[in-house]
C-alpha cells in the first residue's frame, strides 16, 4: 500500500487539473468560472489528501495493534506456556540470591537451597520410588528450607569445603498432605512421624536428611544407605570401618556447629536447634 497510495495521489492530482478546465466555458462569468474553478480543485485536493492520511493513521494503529498483540503473546507464553528452553535455562542456570536480601526475610519465609550455593548435591529420594515406601510422594525435586536452617546449611557447606568435602541432600521441607500421604503408605510411627500427632519438624522446613559427598560431589560411604532402619544407622553403632567412623562424626560436629542437632537412630538426620516454626503445607512451584 505504501507504494501504490502515492501513485494514485498523483494520478488524481493530474485528473483535478482536467476536470477544472471545462468551467472556463465562455458562457459563465469570470467571477463564476473562478469560484467554481477552486471549489473543484479543493474537493478534488481533499480527495486526494485524506485516503492518504487515513492510510497513514491506520497503518500506525495496525502497526501498534500487532506490536500490542505480540507484547500479550509473549507475556502469555512467559507465564502460561513457558517456552521448554526458558524452562530447561531455569533448571540449569538457577541464579544466585543476594545473601543480604536472603537474611533481610522473615524467619518464617523458605528459601530454595540450591539460590544460596549451587555446589549442593540434591538427590531427593522422596521424588523418586527409590526409598523406603518405594513410591514417589513429591512432585519435584526442590529442597526449601525455613530461612535460618537454610543459611546454618549453608554455613555447614562452606566449612566442609574447607576440608575438602561437600553435603548432598536427600530430603528438606515435606508439605504436610505428602506426610499425610506416607502415613497412608507407612502408618508407623517408628518410621513415620504421624501427621495427625507431631507431624515431622520436615513439615515445618526445619529438618534436612542428607550425607557427605567429596570435593568433586560424589556420595561417600557412611555405613548404611539413607533410610536403613537397623542399629547400624545408629550414632552409637560403632562395629564400622573407621573412616566410616570419621565422616559420621565430621558430618555431626559440622551440623552442630551450624546450628543443627542429630537424632540417635538416622546418622543422616538433622533438625535445626530452634524449631518454633508453624506446620507449613505449601508444594513448592515445580518448572
Amino acid at each position: 500500500m505504501g507504494i501504490i497510495l502515492p501513485f494514485l495521489h498523483e494520478i488524481v492530482i493530474s485528473f483535478s487539473l482536467r476536470l477544472a478546465q471545462p468551467v472556463a466555458n465562455k458562457y459563465y462569468s469570470a467571477p463564476f468560472r473562478k469560484i467554481m474553478m477552486s471549489l473543484r480543485l479543493l474537493c478534488l485536493w481533499l480527495l486526494a489528501f485524506l485516503p492518504l492520511s487515513a492510510c497513514e493513521t491506520s497503518g500506525k494503529k495496525e502497526t501498534s495493534s500487532q506490536n500490542s498483540t505480540a507484547d500479550a503473546t509473549i507475556s502469555q507464553s512467559d507465564t502460561v506456556i513457558p517456552q521448554p528452553d526458558r524452562i530447561a535455562a531455569k533448571a540449569t542456570t538457577l541464579p544466585l540470591a543476594d545473601l543480604d536480601s536472603i537474611r533481610q526475610l522473615s524467619d518464617t519465609a523458605f528459601v530454595e537451597l540450591l539460590r544460596l550455593d549451587t555446589s549442593f548435591v540434591l538427590t531427593m529420594k522422596y521424588a523418586t520410588a527409590d526409598n523406603f515406601l518405594k513410591e514417589k510422594v513429591y512432585d519435584c525435586d526442590k529442597c526449601l528450607l525455613r530461612k535460618q536452617p537454610a543459611l546454618g546449611l549453608l554455613k555447614a557447606q562452606q566449612l566442609l569445603k574447607e576440608k575438602g568435602y561437600g553435603l548432598q541432600l536427600f530430603d528438606c521441607y515435606r508439605p504436610l498432605d505428602v506426610q499425610k500421604k506416607m502415613w497412608e503408605i507407612m502408618p508407623d510411627d517408628r518410621y513415620v512421624g504421624n501427621p495427625y500427632g507431631n507431624g515431622s519438624v520436615h513439615n515445618k522446613g526445619a529438618a534436612v536428611d542428607l550425607t557427605l559427598t567429596d570435593s568433586t560431589g560424589h556420595e561417600l560411604d557412611m555405613g548404611t544407605h539413607f533410610d536403613f532402619f537397623g542399629r547400624e544407622a545408629h550414632h552409637a553403632y560403632t562395629h564400622l570401618p573407621a573412616e566410616v567412623l570419621e565422616r559420621r562424626k565430621l558430618l555431626k560436629n559440622i551440623m552442630q556447629e551450624a546450628g543443627f542437632e542429630p537424632i540417635t537412630s538416622e546418622w543422616w538426620h538433622y533438625s535445626y536447634r530452634h524449631q518454633n516454626y508453624p506446620t507449613a503445607n505449601f508444594k513448592p512451584a515445580c518448572e
